[in-house]
Order: structure tokens, then sequence, then C-alpha cells
């Protein structure tokens, strides 16, 4: 069955599920996207290594990351495998002394994976053509821009108060949220003094 690459385009509150984020995949030089919906703490792994932060510990992403590494496995792509009810199955494709290795993963932890170690992401058509969204604005294709986490509706509200803030106050919010380990939040307030900033 042929590969499909993806990247992933956006990372926002899911509209659906409560304290829930979705991640959504676009096809490389296409129009589908795949949504898929993953938890607060996979969401903020895949922002921090989106955005090339640097926590002050490393998140559990990291710390397997640094494991492969210190034994010699790498990460070669992550295959989006499967949709069971919903559910999506995903498989890392790794090796150690020329032997490849195909290990089972949840989806949301592959992403976080894949983006760390800069290893392509796939998945299969049917796959695609059961849970993707055809986007009929060809615009809607990758820009270039770097991708930075879509902020939702009920977001907007605390994206209205950094505004108000003082950039002296915004920098003691930014390092309250670091070391709170908000990277989300953390993004948004970075976002706004670097706007402050350029003006």
């Amino acid at each position: 069955m042929r590969k499909i690459e993806l990247e992933i385009v956006a990372l926002s509150h899911s509209i659906t599920q409560t304290h829930s984020y979705a991640v959504v995949l676009g096809e490389v030089n296409g129009l589908r996207r795949l949504p898929i919906v993953i938890g607060g703490f996979e969401a903020q792994a895949i922002a921090v290594a989106l955005e090339k932060m640097q926590p002050s510990r490393p998140l559990t992403h990291d710390l397997m990351k640094n494991f492969m590494n210190a034994f010699n496995v790498d990460l070669h792509e992550v295959v989006i495998s499967n949709l069971q009810e919903g559910i999506f199955y995903s498989k890392l494709i790794c090796s150690s002394n020329e032997e490849t290795i195909e290990i089972d993963s949840r989806t949301s932890d592959a992403l976080a994976l894949a983006v760390r170690f800069g290893c392509p992401i796939y998945t299969f058509e049917n796959i695609l053509n059961s849970a993707g969204i055809l986007l009929d604005d060809p615009a809607g294709k990758k820009s270039g821009k770097p991708i930075t986490p879509t902020i939702s509706e009920h977001e907007k509200g605390a994206e209205d108060d950094l505004k108000g803030m003082s950039l002296e106050d915004l920098d003691q919010l930014l390092h309250d949220v670091l070391e709170q380990e908000d990277y989300i939040r953390a993004i948004a307030i970075r976002d706004e003094i670097n706007s402050r900033k350029s003006k």
C-alpha cells in the first residue's frame, strides 16, 4: 500500500472535546487534512518541539530521544498505520545496528518524537479517505511560514488580556508560565512580546 507523506500544519484546542487538543496533519503537496484529537500534555510536547523551546527539565519525549540516541537507535519515520473506531494507531520505524524495527505507539507520542527527530510522517490512502478533510481552497496549502499553534475562540479572551499588559508584566508572566511548564501559553505570551518589540 502506497504511503502518503503528511506534515503538521496546525495545533489547537479541540472543538469537540473539552481539555483536548487537535493536531492537524496536511498532505504534502496536497489539499487533504487529517485532524487528530490528542491530550494536553502531548500537545505541549509537540508545541515545545515545533517552537524549538528549551524546557528547564527534559520532557518525556526529550528523555525518550536522549535514550534512543544513547543506544544508537534512530527514528526513520512515523506511520499512522490504522484507524479503528475513531482511534488512530501508529508505528515508529527505527533502526539499530542495521536492524529495522517497528514499534507500536500512540499517535500523539509518535508525532512528538517525529518533530524531535525531524523524520517524515506517513499514512495510507484508506485512512485519509475515512478520516481526512479535503480543503477546497488551494491557498490553504503550506505557505512556508513557521508553524505556530492556532488559538481557538475560547482562548481569544486570554489573548486579549495579554494586549492590556505592559511589556514588563508580560516578561514576568512568561517566566511564571515557563516555570509551570505551560508551554502553549508561553508561546502566546512570547508572540505578544515579539510583536510589540518589532513595532
